[in-house]
């Protein structure tokens, strides 16, 4: 039986948060070919006025903390807070139309393919 050593890490969604965000933060907690964990953190960011997000996967999106309200273009807005959560079909037009401006909305998004 062969089994893989892997390098584990005990790790917190909630470190390492700038005190200053510019602009919205995006990292990659896990990645490989058919999946991808990302963690992101918002405050007052949303997505460009213009055009939608059409991802080739779904995708799974947590609120962690915070709120936000996610619009889509054929569907009424969602507002999130933390604990909610929804699964984006793949193609499924959306966008971040708010987060709060006074405090960080952390998500957590898992991008998998879709049948």
């Amino acid at each position: 039986m062969h089994s893989e050593r892997y390098d584990m890490k005990n790790n917190n969604i909630f470190a390492a948060i700038p005190q200053r965000l510019d602009q919205e933060l995006v990292e990659i907690l896990l990645e490989n070919k058919d999946l991808s964990i990302e963690r992101i953190v918002s405050k007052g960011h949303t997505s460009p006025a213009t055009g939608w997000y059409d991802q080739p996967t779904n995708e799974w999106v947590m609120v962690l903390k915070g709120e936000a309200v996610i619009a889509f273009e054929d569907e009424p807005d969602m507002r999130l807070v933390a604990g909610s959560y929804i699964d984006i079909a793949a193609h499924k037009k959306h966008r971040v139309s708010w987060t709060d401006p006074n405090n960080e909305t952390v998500w957590l998004a898992v991008h998998y393919p879709h049948d």
